[in-house]
This record gives structure tokens, sequence and C-alpha cells, in this order.
């Protein structure tokens, strides 16, 4: 691979924005030169003012491939993340079909990833009942770590389990370091449930048929697990501020215990979104703008570790948009492509500044998914996942602008800020002033003991 150098007068590296040159040999950052530096022999390119920026690390991301591939499939899911300066994702075990929760099912993933993956690209696996007793298969194939949920996936193949069942994956998992990603909501029947049943349409009714209760009874149930067996547990899209102080007790505790939320509970409010659009249920639910004003002060204090997509995209006759049936459609977000420019929009506006957003959107997930000494940062050593993008750029996100297979986004009509003009993964440049350059050479990550 020739070797390049990357100049602008804006690098983020070492923490902060610097007129710098990232000399790239063999796809990794060979130094960082401040200034403007030249070499002989060296392709150099010039990008001005842009901001030279990590690549994105997106540690939540719904596939669906093998087998769900009218969902989404890696071709299309990379290339979205690609044009949303995402150099690495993580996908998450239960929307293939097969499910993620053994040996061949896993090869077969990988499989299915060759020649699409335009971006890196690391796997959880399944945490399930009929592999809770044994999940060193799945260890041994190289899985970032594993996930459960508390409560009914929507997936018949991958079921939720229960407080026993935890215990003997988080047994198992006890040395090894790798986390147990935890969707945390334990459902219990309540009258909410059968009036958003007979007011289907009611954003209202569908929020309150999933409350805060659930989820902070989940989140309590996981930080006495993590005290249990002090193996890392990782909390996935956390929607309810409720429960922020039991976690900053346990964080201070010095449990293990790390927290994401995602970028649309950040950007929306449930105040502000209409009945009969589907585009915006997911589970655990929007909540209303006081509690999302929490989840900001949770993100900036660094109580929440950083953001992830939740990417987890469905036709349209799925997620019900033509009906509008919020009982029937499937819950999920169509926001991979959105997660850096949706959060920077809203950050901004907050006056917050793009070294935190470094921490949020690379430095720390990479940390999290186990490859903080190779990505998430401009430094020297590190892969060459680099981004360039114009922070100030204004715009209109439009359906056609986003690449996955299924378009029907609550981000689509909103004003956003930010536009991506390169991804480079390793160096080799995948989207380059917009367009797609070199395809398909994304690496597959895996933990390695």
């Amino acid at each position: 691979m020739p070797s390049k150098i990357i100049y602008s007068q804006r690098v983020f590296t070492n923490g902060t924005l610097r007129e710098s040159s990232v000399y790239i040999q063999d796809g990794i950052i060979a130094d960082v030169f401040a200034g403007k530096m030249q070499l002989p022999d060296v392709e150099f390119v010039d990008y001005g003012n842009h901001v030279v920026f990590p690549g994105v690390v997106d540690a939540h991301v719904h596939i669906n491939e093998p087998g769900r591939t009218e969902w989404e499939g890696f071709d299309s899911a990379t290339k979205a993340a690609a044009k949303g300066g995402i150099t690495t994702l993580v996908d998450m075990p239960l929307n293939s079909s097969p499910v993620t929760i053994d040996a061949t099912s896993f090869d077969q993933k990988i499989k299915a990833s060759h020649n699409q993956r335009h971006v890196h690209c690391g796997f959880w696996g399944g945490l399930v009942p009929s592999n809770a007793d044994d999940i060193s298969p799945l260890i041994q194939k190289g899985v970032l770590g594993l996930k459960a949920f508390l409560t009914p996936s929507g997936i018949d193949e991958f079921p939720h389990l229960n407080k026993e069942e935890l215990k003997h994956g988080l047994a198992q998992l006890k040395g090894t370091g790798l986390p147990l990603l935890a969707h945390c909501e334990l459902d219990s029947e309540h009258e909410g449930i059968n009036a958003f049943k007979n007011n289907p349409y009611s954003y209202e009714h569908f929020l309150r048929s999933r409350p805060k209760s659930w989820e902070n009874n989940a989140i309590r149930q996981m930080i006495d697990l993590c005290r249990e067996f002090k193996t890392p547990i990782h909390i996935v899209h956390l929607s309810s501020a409720e429960v922020l102080p039991d976690i900053l007790r346990a964080k201070e505790a010095g449990l293990p215990l790390t927290v994401e939320t995602c970028p649309h509970y950040l950007f929306f409010n449930a105040e502000h979104i209409p009945d009969n659009d589907t585009r915006y249920k997911c589970t655990p639910p929007i909540r209303e703008r006081e509690n999302n004003e929490q989840l900001w002060q949770a993100l900036e204090s660094g109580l929440i570790d950083f953001v992830a997509s939740d990417h987890s995209p469905a036709p349209e006759t799925i997620k019900e948009v033509k009906s509008g049936n919020l009982w029937e459609a499937w819950g999920g977000i169509v926001g991979g492509q959105c997660l850096l420019t949706a959060t920077w929009t809203k950050a901004k506006q907050r006056g917050i500044s793009i070294e935190l957003l470094a921490q949020w959107l690379c430095e720390n997930p990479a940390n999290f998914i186990g490859f903080n000494k190779s990505k998430g940062k401009i430094e020297k050593g590190y892969d060459a996942d680099i981004i360039v993008w114009d922070p100030e750029i204004k715009y209109e996100m439009r359906k056609e602008s986003l690449c996955c297979k299924n378009t029907c986004s609550p981000y689509v009509g909103e004003i956003l800020f930010g536009e991506i003009v390169s991804t480079y993964c390793k160096g080799i440049s995948v989207v380059n002033n917009g367009e797609f350059d070199e395809m398909g050479k994304g690496d597959v990550l895996l933990y390695t003991t």
C-alpha cells in the first residue's frame, strides 16, 4: 500500500485540534507531524480547513445478514457507515437468521460478510437459554462479548434469560475480560399495555406501555450481578434517566459497569413525536424532554460512557409505515449513518466541544470493544482509520442520501450539521470527496487472548 500524508489545519490529535500532517505507512499512522510536512515520493493530500478526525466506532448495529437481508445487509450497512464517518462497527447477534449463538452460526455470518465489509466489523455473540451453560465456542471464535435480553427480543430464536440463566453466563465470562451487554427491561403486566393496544396509533400510549420502571428494575438487577460476579457488564441504549443515581453509585464503588445511550434519545423528545409515525418506535422508547436533558448531563459528566446508533432497520411493511400502527410496528431506529451528525448537531447547539465528541464516538467505544491500542485516536502506531468532515455545513437529511437498505428514518427531514468528505479505513480510501472509492476491504475484528 503506497504511503501518504493527510494534512489539515484542523487535525484532532492528542486531545485537541491543531495543524498537523498525518503520515500513513502500510495502513498504520507512522507519525503525526506538527504543521505542514511533505516528503519526497509520498502522496500528499491537503484537506485545508476540514476537520481530520478519528474514525467513528459504532458498537451497536443490527445488520441482519444472513437470513434477513431484505431488512439490512453487510453491503448496505457498511456503505452507510462509511458515508456517516464510521470506520468500525460491531454487529448484534439477534436479527440475522440463524442468530449468532454458536460456532456454526458465527462462521456463517463471517462468510456472509466476505467482500461486503466496506468498514471494519466486529461481532457480538448471543447469550440465550440454550447456550447459557456453554459459551466457550463463541469465545474461541473471537466474539467481542455477549448480548442478552431481559425481556422478549422480538425474535423467537433469540429468547430472553431469567436471572439464574444470566448467572450461568456470567460465571463463564468471569476472567475472560469480555463484557455482557444487556437489553435492560423487566416487563410486567400493567394497565398501560391494554390502553396502548386499544390506542395503537398513539405515541403517548406506546410510551406509557414501557415505563421507566421496567428499565430501572432491569438495570438495578444487572448492577447487583455486576457486584456479585465482578464481570464487565454493559447497559445498552440507556433511555431512563431515573436510574442514573444507581449507575453513579455502582461506578463510584469501582464496579466494571459501562453504559451507552443513543442519538435518538438525545435528538428527539416524546413531546414532539407525532402519532401514526412508526419511524420513532424503538425499545426502550424515546422519552420526555426533561428525562433526555438528564441523559445529556450524564453524557457530559462522563457517567454515560459513549453513544452508539442501535441502527435497527426493517422493511416499511414490517415497520407499518403506511398504517402508522405502533402496536404492530417493528421497534427499531434507522440511524447508523446519522450517528456522528445527529449527535454533533445537538452537541453543537449545547456549546459542547468537538473534544468531547471524540471521546463519545471514537476513543471510549474503541476502549469498550477492546481495541484501545489501535482505534479511536489519531496517534502514532494506531490504525489509519480516519475521517475528514466539515462540522459547520448545515443541510436537510433526505431519504436518497441514506445508503442503508430501508430508509424510513426519523432523521429524514431534520436539519443536521456536519458533512463527511472522506473516510479512510487503514489508509484505504473508502469515501473520497463524498463518493465511494475502494470497497470491500474492511477487516474482521476478533477477540484474542
